[in-house]
């Protein structure tokens, strides 16, 4: 791995919570902590998780290897004390540069071709690997499919090279020719003072080839927006909100580099009964007063679309939860189900009959206050 410009400006033995001279082990221990803990599927509420876990990736690809390690911790040895502190302090042209230059240019000078300061070093006319951008989808399930899971398919748009140039941004019988502004280094040489580094040249933008007659089809850029059809599978017990991610197709990479990934928002419909609290279903149950107070057994419905009966016990108070274990949402992480948890609400009819309204005052005239009175403070009437 070549030394970045990220180096000299982000503590990676901080990022992993570790000493500089942690053993390799400590290392490779703390970062599976820290990557199960920050695990975008761990918290799928979290919305600085997938940063946090790239961070964290980050920086136990460079520390985790025995060899790039010792480049990286050479090179914070030497810009600490070279250039006056980290990070950037003490570099011309302000933080973490010099005068605008790439200091990854640089970088490869102290550790690549020559050993250590030197002059500019000339390189092919390709730029380096990147990796394609992220798309990100939104895909709208109902309460069951969420529960359930399901496989789609998804339509999204990505570029990608263009057919009609083969992506080289050239019209066809034409070709990319090289650039005179470097001579088809992609870099131009600067010197200042000691040092001397390259910087990706100012009219091809360090491809070292341009086009004069550009492709009609794609302007000349190689890329053209192009619709694809893609499957996802959507896991059982996936909440709303959660992202799903599809590796490898996103948008293309350039220069050779990877595809970016496809990330799928998911985004759950309410039910008209059900609910969700976790890997739990919820479910409000009405109940009558005399079903509360005398208690009975009901039949109630479950995510999974069958029945089960439930005994209410004599003086159940509304707002008390039953609980039917294993009738919730399938669990995205572990085996087994989350619970169906009943809520009780006794429902007060806004309308009574003669007879029910004199039932009702009957047996209003047994009713005891004096346990509500002594609660409130408020004297019992004579």
């Amino acid at each position: 791995m070549a030394p970045q410009r990220e180096w000299l400006e982000r503590d990676y033995y901080a990022t992993l919570g570790v000493a500089k001279d942690a053993t390799a082990d400590e290392i490779k221990k703390a970062y599976r902590r820290l990557a199960r803990e920050h695990h975008p599927d761990a918290r799928p509420d979290d919305a600085r998780a997938e940063a946090r876990f790239k961070e964290i990736g980050e920086a136990y690809a460079v520390v985790g290897d025995p060899a790039t390690r010792k480049e990286y911790d050479e090179l914070r040895r030497l810009g600490a004390a070279g250039f006056g502190g980290m990070p950037g302090g003490g570099f011309p042209g302000g933080p973490g540069g010099f005068g605008g230059a790439d200091l990854g240019d640089l970088l490869g000078q102290m550790f690549g071709a020559g050993g250590g300061p030197g002059r500019g070093r000339a390189r092919s006319g390709r730029g380096r690997p990147r990796r394609g951008a992220d798309v990100e989808t939104d895909l709208h399930l109902t309460f069951e499919d969420a529960l359930s899971g399901i496989s789609t398919t998804l339509n999204v748009t990505t570029d990608g090279p263009c057919t009609t140039c083969k992506g080289s941004g050239a019209a066809p019988g034409s070709s990319r020719v090289t650039c005179t502004g470097c001579g088809g280094t992609g870099e131009t040489v600067v010197d200042q003072g000691m040092f001397s580094f390259a910087q990706p040249c100012g009219r091809c933008g360090g491809a070292g080839t341009v086009v004069e007659t550009p492709c009609r089809t794609c302007s000349g850029s190689g890329r053209v927006l192009t619709p694809r059809r893609i499957q996802v599978r959507i896991p059982a017990g996936v909440r709303d909100g959660a992202t799903v991610r599809v590796a490898g197709r996103g948008q293309a990479g350039r220069d050779g580099g990877p595809a970016g990934d496809v990330l799928v928002r998911v985004r759950v419909a309410d039910h008209p009964l059900f609910g969700r609290r976790g890997d739990d279903v919820t479910l409000e149950l009405p109940l009558t007063f005399a079903e509360a107070a005398l208690g009975t057994t009901v039949a109630v419905p479950t995510p999974a679309g069958a029945s089960r009966r439930i005994r209410i016990p004599a003086g159940t108070q509304p707002g008390k939860v039953l609980r039917l274990r294993g009738e919730g949402a399938p669990r995205t992480r572990g085996s087994g189900s989350g619970d169906l948890l009943v809520t009780v609400r006794v429902e007060v009819p806004e309308r009574l009959d003669a007879e029910q309204e004199r039932l009702v005052r009957e047996l209003a005239g047994h009713d005891d206050t004096s346990r509500r009175d002594a609660t409130f403070g408020v004297p019992t009437e004579a």
